[in-house]
């Protein structure tokens, strides 16, 4: 009895803490979230030590806590970097869409075909960097030379319900060509913006300059 008592005492002398929690874990289960990034599969959008805001009502509605979708928000689009539960990767990912569903795609010496049209590149100053134009979105991709990259495929048509993604760091990033294509109950949300950036290999010291910064 006096267990009882004490454990309503709690409840009733803490419950905006309580319940704070609860809509917090909700929040992050159904409208927005954060992702930390690990790797640098998406250099140079997106650096290790980024603290990536995910929008996770971009595309669909869900209950908290659950896959149970409410209703359609938005579709995933090319252009658009996504972050998704791979469950043949087992890991959480972040990745630029590059296919949608029925579209075919190419990539020949590291450059894409979508649907027969060649993508358009554009030098940088950077030689190791290329500006990549998918439709209204551009953006830089990052060509650094290594043993086994996977620079060439043949034409794939994406399937219904799922879509094929890309790392900007292309010749450094497990992606499609290693996992194939993204169901798209796997994609979580729409990777927005960094919120914070904390650098790996100095001391995780903040990269102020990278606070607050749109990801295009």
């Amino acid at each position: 009895m006096n267990i009882n008592i004490s454990f309503n005492k709690l409840v009733k002398e803490n419950w905006g803490i309580l319940l704070f929690t609860v809509v917090l874990f909700a929040s992050r289960s159904s409208f927005a979230d954060w992702y930390v990034v690990p790797t640098g599969s998406m250099l140079p959008t997106i650096v290790e030590g980024d603290r990536i805001f995910v929008d996770k009502m971009a595309y669909r509605l869900e209950v908290p806590f659950t896959d149970i979708e409410i209703m359609q928000t938005g579709q995933p689009k090319r252009g658009d970097i996504v972050v998704f539960n791979s469950e043949k990767a087992g890991n959480r990912l972040i990745k630029r869409l590059i296919g949608e569903p029925g579209d075919r795609v190419a990539m020949f010496d590291n450059k894409l075909i979508i649907n027969g049209e060649p993508i358009l590149y554009e030098d940088n100053k950077n030689t190791l960097r290329k500006t990549e134009y998918l439709g209204n979105v551009a953006h830089l991709v990052q060509f650094i030379p290594v043993a086994e990259a996977r620079d060439n495929f043949a034409e794939v048509i994406v399937p219904q319900g799922h879509y094929l993604v890309l790392g900007d760091n292309r010749n450094n990033s497990a992606d499609s060509r290693y996992y194939g294509f993204v169901p798209a109950i796997e994609i979580q949300g729409k990777a927005n913006k960094v919120l914070v950036s904390l650098d790996p290999e100095n001391y995780s010291l903040p990269r102020k300059e990278r606070f607050n910064k749109p990801l295009i």
